[in-house]
Parts: structure tokens; C-alpha cells; sequence
């Protein structure tokens, strides 16, 4: 800015403040005070101008002070002194002790500091507290505030998802108590001493907590905890909500006011519904009919289980208003006809009934009509069956995974559902608990799903090609709860965009998808979240949700899925499902996978280590538990398997398409469709004689454990060849011995009355006998 500008600038400032003194003078409301922190920066001097000029317009009362952070350096060339009422504050940008570099630290920092040195602070009710990005349309004043100590105002921030998730819980003993708020504050001078040092410590606390950075924990785009000030103020906020130190009294008095509060709103409807005349207004019965009190008094949870037994099937009817009840909840998955999915269907719906997940569960089985004559597993599991489009009707691209949206259109199209959420899993996961739309706030129009960090292209060019909403594409699969009125505009779009995401091969990059074999075999997740960003439908995303056995889980967080989608491992035990791709766990009586390591032999000396173990044992446990009791209810017994294997059904030896060199699909499913850029070489592979290593290690032997019809084939006919060969061999020795024997007799009856004449004579009758 020009020298003679700044000149003009501070004129112009110079007048209204002049002109705000006078107001200010005039009304004599000295006991309300608004302080706005800001740096010395060119971008907070516009900005105090024009929140100044809007200040004065609006007639707010008291006076305002400017929270002026500088350097020393910055003050030396600083010519924004006078624009405003000012506290120089001491910078935070770099803190003193850790050296992070945080200058929006300087909010909860210069309040504490104004508190300490400011005489205003000795002569105020109440504070106002803005940001310098903020105009204010209208006075801000006591009328509004109410007179009680222990009540502020403030503006919501519905983005502080921390307020909902673990990151409360790991920073204040309230999570409860935690508000979504910021922008606009005002509250007791009283309430801002207990809370301006809790501000400020919370804020450091949150700034040093780099693990939970995350979009997912916080809410922040930027993933670089910038917001951590704001949930330094909710999180203090909640500290000092507390009434009673002691918990068990404090929840007494929450009980005792809740009781009174309750029957004094019981007492408010029952006279309205009676034509009684409406009480003197006070601030105590519009409390009773505010938002705030509806949400304290809100009816709790029931537990999963008792949820499920009584589930909405009938409303209940108090005073003629009808009691709130929970959506109904479908779950569904897809999967082929194969003995592959088939053991991972009995998983998911062994589970599901554990879990508590409320309604029912669908599998969308893909089936030719061919495989459909032979398939056994039509009645493992509640089915939806619709047509192969493994082979794409009309461009011929081979492409499995299409089967995932194509089975959910065609499910939309011709089941009746009566659920108002869907809840879409993936076939290779195990549920631990209940998945609901209430718990992990989903809306209408707002779906909730599990990250899938590695869908790079929702970053670069392939999202700007393929949707025209680029920027609300979301890397998000996995796990996917949406309202069906959103599942019914997607399902198309999401099928729609698969194709056209399979159709455009000059983007099957790695560096494009994130896709390690480019093959574009993770279309279909491309297809769904770009036709979700051309409705613009913006996901909640929940990494609580979800857990892949072999991570470190976060502490605390009680995951709801196991999805066994890589290999992994506990000591010399190891599980990778792409493994038993040709082996007949559901038909065959007793089959199971190994047994896992028994946790008492795990090493506890790293507590994340070992919690990660712990849930890989839990995983593989509840596979062969849901393989058990699927025997067990098809009445199994020791010695017969529940139907013959089909000696018809081939065994892959090849993983590459003779027409070019990407992965088969028809013999490799995806590598795990959520694979990490590394991949074995057994994994990429996959061929049958990896397949019998695996079964011959001796870390992996189980006595229950069934090879694949193809091994017991290969060992029928090896027996039969041996006994064959002993008989052969046996049968030839006796022979041998009678020619033997019978050559002997002849030579002694002829012995006397003729000579062997020659050589000869004794080599042809030789080869007589042998010939």
C-alpha cells in the first residue's frame, strides 16, 4: 500500500472512531465490552476497518479493544497502530516452550493477557468477543445475553466434528458438554476468568495431539489441526460447565433438576391441551421449550440387543402425539456365484446376527445362468438374485466388480424395501457391533461412510473429467449408510459412472487412481464417489467405523468392522484370504481355516502391538466360529461333506489374459481392492501351487482342514497307480518263478536221452519262454 494511502486510511479510521467515542460516551454503556484479536498484518487492517465502520453502524454498545499480536520485527515496520483501541499482547505465533508455529494461538493467548493487564477488564459485566473476519448487522446486547452468570452465547461451528468423536473424549472428561461454537462469543467477565486459562491450555494440549490431525477427527480440510483454537474454547467450555467435582453428586443434581425441569414441562402441556391461559413469560419457561432442553431431556439409547427386539414395528401413543421411533435399517453386500464368497457370506451374516444391527440383511448374488444350474449355496444366506454383468452386455469388458452397483439398481428396481437407510457392506467383513444412521448422524442427504484414502483421483484431473463437481468428491467406500431417497438417485449415476470410468483406459495410471496394478479394477469405487459428487452429496466420514486386521487400532475406539481385505499376520500365523480362493470351506463338513495363536502366548511389552494382534485373533476366530455353526446347523457329521466336490470346476494356473498384460479377472480378484502399494509376490499371484505351500506349511496344519478337490483327486490316483504297480510287480515275480521251475523239471527228464548241441538252441528257447 502507498504511503499517501495509509495516510488516507487512518483519516478516515481516525473520524469514526471519533464519531464511535462519542456514541459510546453518549449511551453510557460502559458495562459491556468487545475485544477482537488480530495481528500486525495488511490483511487485519482492512479487515479492522471494515468490522469498525459495520461496529459503529449497528450502535453497538461499549467500548471495543483490539487484540494487537506483533513480533518485534513486525513492530518495528507496523503502521497500523492507531487504527483502533488497542492491548499490545505478546506473540505466541512460535511458543515459547514446544516452537510450534500456531499464530491463531494468539486468540485464547491475548485474552488471558487482557484479563491480567487490561483496567477495562476491572470494569466490565459482560464480553463480547469476535474475529476480526465478522460484521456486525445489529447490537449485541444485555437484553440478549440475560443476566445469569454460567450462560454465554455463541455462534455455531456445526464443522467441530471432534465435539461428536474421540477427539472429545481424549481432551475433556465432559464430551458431553462439548459445543459445536465459535465466530460470535459473549459471556461473564466471571466465565471468561475460569475459562480464558482452560482456553489457551486446551488449545496447546489439542496442538500437540499431531495423531488426531485428521479431516476424519476434526473436521479441518487442510488436515493441519488450524482449528485446534476453536476446540481449545469447546473443550474448556465443557471443563467449565462442571457443577460438582465429585461425579456421583453431580450427576444427583443433574437428576434432580432434570426431575423437577420434566414435571414442570409435563405440568405446561397438560394445561395447554386443557385451554388453560398461557403463564407470564420468563426465562425459565422458554428454557422449558427451547432446543437446549429438548436435547437434554432426549430419551437415551437402548442397548443393541433390545433395540433389535423391539424394533419399530409399532409407535406408541402419549396425550395423541406419537412417541419417536428409529428408521428401519437394511443391510445388503454383494457377491458371485462362487464357493470363494461363500464362506465369506457365512462370515458377514454369522455376525450380523451377533452384532445387534438392527433389520435385515441381503446378499445381491451375481450369477450366470450357467453357474446358477450348478450353484449349492442359494440358501446360505437371504438373496436377491440378478443377472451376470461380469461380461458387459454391450462393450464385452470383463469386469466383476461392476456387479457391485449393478446389483444395487436392480435390487432398487424390483425388491420391495420398506427400510428407510441403507447400510452397504463389503462380502469379506465381520461386524462387531451395530451400524446405525442415529449413532454416526446420517441424514437425508447427508450419507456417512469409511475413508479410502488411496482414491487418488478424487485430487487430480480424473474427478475434473469424470464429474462437474470436482470438489465435492469424497474418498470414502467400505462401509456406506445412506437414506434411500439418496441410494435411489445414485444407484444409476453410480453404475453409469463405473462404465464410463472402465471405458477410459488412457486414465488407468497408477498415478491417476492410486490403482497399483492399472488395470482399472477399482472403477466401481470411482463410480460411486463421483456419482455421489454429481449430486453433491457430501459424506460424514467415520474412520472409527472400520479397522483392517493387522493395523494398530487407535486406542479406545471400539471399531464396528473388520474388513480382512490384506493378509495379515500374528508371529508365524498368517491369513490372506486371496489363498482360499479354490477351496470349499461351506461344503465341505468340519472345514475351517487354521487356528490363530492363543493371545496368552502374545507379547504384551507394546500395547499397541499386542491390541492389534488381539483383533486379528478376534477376526479369524469369528470365521471359523460362523464356518462351526453353519456345520453344525446343516447337521454334519465326521465322515460325509455336506455335497461332493464338482470334478468339473477348473483350477487357474494363469493370472495373465493372453490378449494383454494386465490381471485376469476371471482368475485374480482384485488385490484386495483396498491393497497398501506393496504386494507380495504370493498375492499377485495366487496360483494354485502357492496355494498348496500354503497348506503344507507346517505353521498352518489343522487337522480339520480340507485340500481342494483337484489334491484329492491327484491323491486318489496316485494310490490307485501303486496298487496297480504292486500287483503288476508281484503277478510278473510269480511267473517268473514258475517258468523257472518248470524250465528245471524238463532239462532233468531229457537230460539222458539227448545233448544240448549248442548255443544257440539254449538262447532261442530262452527267448521263447519270455517272448
Amino acid at each position: 500500500m502507498m504511503k499517501t494511502e495509509r495516510i488516507l486510511v487512518l483519516f478516515v479510521v481516525g473520524m469514526m472512531m471519533n464519531g464511535w467515542r462519542a456514541q459510546a460516551q453518549n449511551s453510557g454503556a460502559r458495562r459491556i465490552h468487545t475485544l477482537v484479536s488480530v495481528e500486525c498484518q495488511y490483511s487485519y487492517d482492512w479487515q479492522t476497518v471494515g468490522l469498525l465502520h459495520r461496529y459503529r453502524k449497528a450502535h453497538q454498545p461499549g467500548p471495543i479493544t483490539r487484540l494487537l499480536s506483533c513480533t518485534e520485527e513486525e513492530r518495528k515496520s507496523y503502521m497500523g497502530m492507531h487504527l483502533a483501541p488497542r492491548l499490545e499482547v505478546p506473540s505466541m505465533n512460535r511458543h515459547p516452550k514446544t516452537g510450534d508455529w500456531y499464530s491463531t494461538i494468539n486468540k485464547p493467548a491475548g485474552i488471558v493477557h487482557w484479563l491480567k493487564h487490561s483496567k477495562d477488564a476491572e470494569n466490565v459485566d459482560w464480553l463480547v468477543i469476535l474475529d476480526a473476519t465478522t460484521i456486525v448487522r445489529i447490537p449485541i446486547v444485555r437484553k440478549e445475553l440475560g443476566d445469569e452468570k454460567g450462560k454465554s452465547v455463541a455462534g455455531y461451528y456445526g464443522y467441530l466434528v471432534g465435539c461428536d468423536n474421540i477427539l472429545a473424549k481424549f481432551h475433556t472428561k465432559h464430551p458431553e458438554l462439548c459445543d459445536k461454537v465459535g465466530g460470535l462469543l459473549a459471556m461473564h467477565i466471571d466465565d471468561l476468568r475460569a475459562l480464558a486459562p482452560l482456553w489457551l491450555a486446551k488449545t496447546e494440549e489439542v496442538r500437540e495431539d499431531r495423531a488426531h490431525w485428521d479431516t476424519n477427527y476434526t473436521g479441518d480440510i487442510y488436515g493441519t489441526a488450524w482449528i485446534c483454537e476453536m476446540y481449545g474454547y469447546s473443550f474448556g467450555a465443557s471443563k467449565v460447565k462442571k457443577m460438582e467435582a465429585d461425579l456421583n453428586k453431580r450427576r444427583a443434581l443433574f437428576r434432580s433438576i432434570e426431575c423437577i425441569n420434566t414435571l414442570n414441562e409435563g405440568l405446561l402441556i397438560r394445561h395447554a391441551a386443557h385451554g388453560f391461559p398461557k403463564p407470564k413469560w420468563s426465562k425459565y419457561l422458554s428454557f422449558l421449550r427451547s432446543k437446549t432442553f429438548a436435547e437434554l431431556t432426549r430419551p437415551k439409547l437402548l442397548a443393541p440387543r433390545n433395540r433389535r427386539i423391539m424394533e419399530v414395528k409399532e409407535r406408541s401413543e402419549v396425550d395423541g402425539e406419537p412417541a419417536k421411533s428409529y428408521p428401519k435399517i437394511h443391510t445388503i453386500f454383494s457377491t458371485e456365484c462362487s464357493t470363494y464368497y461363500d464362506w465369506q457370506t457365512v462370515g458377514l451374516v454369522h455376525s450380523f446376527h451377533l452384532s445387534g444391527q438392527p433389520g435385515n440383511i441381503t446378499r445381491l448374488l451375481s450369477c450366470t445362468e450357467e453357474d446358477l444350474k450348478q450353484y449349492k449355496g442359494l440358501n446360505i444366506a437371504p438373496t436377491h438374485y440378478f443377472p451376470s454383468m461380469s461380461r458387459h452386455p454391450v462393450t464385452g469388458d470383463w469386469y466383476p466388480a461392476i456387479h457391485k452397483p449393478a446389483g444395487v439398481v436392480h435390487w432398487l428396481d424390483h425388491a420391495k424395501i420398506d427400510a428407510e437407510y441403507i447400510v452397504i457392506l463389503e462380502s469379506d467383513m465381520i461386524m462387531r457391533g451395530p451400524i446405525t444412521p442415529w449413532e454416526v448422524n446420517a441424514a437425508p442427504g447427508r450419507p456417512v461412510a469409511t475413508p479410502y484414502e488411496y482414491l487418488i483421483g478424487c485430487d487430480n484431473k480424473l474427478a475434473k473429467i469424470h464429474t462437474n463437481n470436482p470438489d465435492a468428491c469424497n474418498k470414502v467406500g467400505g462401509v456406506i449408510i445412506m437414506h434411500i431417497s439418496d441410494l435411489r438417485r445414485l444407484a444409476s449415476l453410480w453404475l453409469r459412472k463405473t462404465e464410463e470410468l472402465r471405458a477410459d483406459r488412457a486414465h488407468w495410471s497408477r498415478k491417476i487412481t492410486g490403482d497399483v496394478y492399472e488395470s482399472g479394477w477399482i472403477s466401481e469405487m470411482y463410480g460411486y464417489s463421483f456419482g455421489a459428487a454429481e449430486l453433491n452429496l457430501r459424506h460424514v466420514i467415520r474412520n472409527e467405523l472400520l479397522i483392517y486386521p493387522g493395523y494398530v487400532p487407535v486406542p479406545g475406539v471400539k471399531y464396528r468392522i473388520f474388513h480382512y481385505g490384506l493378509e495379515f499376520r500374528v508371529a508365524d500365523w498368517s491369513f490372506d484370504k486371496a489363498r482360499w480362493r479354490h477351496v470349499d470351506l461351506v461344503n465341505k463338513c468340519w472345514a475351517k481355516f487354521p487356528d490363530p495363536p492363543d493371545p496368552s502366548i502374545l507379547d504384551q511389552s507394546d500395547e499397541g502391538a499386542f491390541q492389534r494382534d488381539l483383533l486379528s485373533i478376534e477376526c479369524a476366530i469369528k470365521l471359523n466360529e460362523a464356518l462351526h455353526v453353519y456345520h453344525e446347523s446343516k447337521k454334519c457329521s465326521n465322515l460325509t461333506s455336506l455335497s461332493s466336490p464338482n470334478p468339473k470346476t477348473p483350477v487357474s494356473t494363469s493370472l495373465h489374459s493372453p490378449n494383454r498384460g494386465t490381471p485376469d479377472p476371471r482368475s485374480l480378484q482384485p488385490p484386495n481392492r483396498e491393497t497398501s502399494s506393496e504386494i507380495t509376490t504370493s498375492r499377485k499371484l495366487g496360483k494354485f501351487d502357492e496355494a498348496s505351500r500354503h497348506y503344507s506349511n507346517p505353521g498352518n496344519e489343522s487337522q480339520e482342514l480340507l485340500l481342494p478337490s483337484v489334491n484329492n483327486q491327484i491323491l486318489t490316483s496316485m494310490k490307485i497307480w501303486i496298487i496297480m504297480l504292486w500287483a503288476v510287480a508281484v503277478f510278473g515275480f510269480v511267473a517268473l518263478m514258475s517258468v523257472t521251475l518248470s524250465s528245471r523239471k524238463g532239462q532233468k527228464r531229457r537230460g539222458k536221452s539227448f545233448k544240448i548241441k549248442g548255443k544257440n538252441h539254449a538262447i532261442g528257447f530262452v527267448g521263447h519262454e519270455w517272448s
